[in-house]
């Protein structure tokens, strides 16, 4: 395994961060603690996780993982994402704006019964209440890492620094970070931060892979600028960048794609003609370095030296091992052209994948 820091911080983390949004459904609970376990061995050290995945669960099978070695770990979760209300409560408020980048509006995670307005969001009592219930269910006294985990556009940006500031100065966190968010909220964060005075943003988590590249363009030359780490998810497409997904034939079932039909609708921007035509020719390049797509789209990642880790998933012990075999490959500057050649004939903007 491979160390890197997390941007100016002194925090040392895996390369291979292990997801865990899929543990809990459909993943059940013994292959992903054996999973975890698995990838604990092979030298991972950070793991993240959610409040909203599986509602909670994943949490609560992750604190099962870790018994006896959390404080060997790097452990990260994160609060505040759009959850689904109860019909009582009627629609949720300042969704934020939908323009060119997001042209249609955030789909809410369903989050069962009594959800009401303040059981999601940034603001002071919500973050506060969130931090608290994955403390509870991770049954550990501390994160390693919180995020914001996507912009609330209700909430004043310094109300969530200075909620987020305060769990650091209780000892209840240790790095600070945010999830989805846009360069330039990124960017106020930290100059709020330094005018006030406050525990700043230390760590961001967007999407990234062969098939979006947007975060090349303003958000990873700020991050590379200010010391902020960047760990990605979804650095294989959601699956799709394992090259098993055919266009004139429905998501596999069980996959990412159909997980409870959100997968779909949560990655469908991959699902077009442009996307399917860059996967087989970047299959073929693969093939032609004598790689499985999902080892080289993964290693094309970490040859970023601006990302600290990728935040990878799996649905068996194998995949893991199979996915984690990417930390020790090394691309030819050829292989990295050829990936930037498609990329601009294929997939450049208007494409835009991250940021909500």
């Amino acid at each position: 395994m491979k160390y890197r820091k997390m941007g100016r911080t002194g925090l040392k983390v895996s390369s291979f961060c292990l997801g865990t949004m899929t543990f809990g459904r459909p993943v059940e609970e013994k292959e992903s603690i054996n999973i975890m376990h698995a990838a604990i061995d092979a030298g991972v050290n950070f793991i993240d996780t959610a409040d909203m995945y599986a509602n909670g669960v994943t949490e609560e099978f992750v604190a099962k993982a870790i018994k006896g070695k959390r404080d060997a770990l790097v452990l990260a979760s994160k609060g505040g994402h759009i959850r689904k209300l109860d019909e009582r409560y009627g629609e949720p408020l300042d969704c934020g704006p939908i323009d060119l980048a997001r042209p249609r509006a955030f789909h809410s995670w369903p989050a069962g019964a009594g959800v009401g307005h303040n059981d999601m969001g940034l603001s002071r009592k919500h973050l506060m209440q969130a931090l608290e219930g994955s403390l509870r269910r991770l049954k550990t006294d501390y994160l390693d890492l919180y995020y914001a985990h996507m912009p609330d556009y209700g909430t004043p940006l310094d109300e969530t620094l200075r909620a987020m500031d305060d769990m650091v100065r209780q000892g209840k966190v240790r790095y600070l970070g945010c999830s989805n968010f846009r360069a330039f909220q990124l960017s106020k964060a930290l100059w709020l931060s330094d005018k006030l005075n406050l525990a700043r943003w230390d760590c961001i988590q967007p999407p990234y892979n062969l098939l979006a590249r947007d975060v090349e363009y303003e958000l990873l030359p700020l991050c590379d600028e200010e010391g902020v780490g960047v760990c990605v998810f979804s650095p294989m497409a959601a699956g799709f960048l394992s090259g098993k997904y055919k266009k004139d034939e429905k998501p596999i079932e069980g996959a990412r794609f159909s997980l409870a039909h959100l997968g779909f609708r949560y990655n469908r921007p991959y699902w077009d003609d442009a996307c399917f035509r860059a996967v087989e020719r970047l299959s073929g390049l693969a093939g032609d370095h004598g790689m499985r797509l999902s080892e080289f789209a993964l290693a094309w990642v970490l040859s970023n030296k601006t990302i600290t880790s990728i935040v990878c998933g799996a649905s068996t012990v194998e995949q893991f091992i199979q996915n984690m075999a990417a930390v020790d490959l090394v691309l030819p500057q050829q292989a990295l052209d050829a990936c930037d050649a498609i990329w601009h004939e294929e997939l450049r903007p208007p494409r835009l994948f991250y940021g909500r």
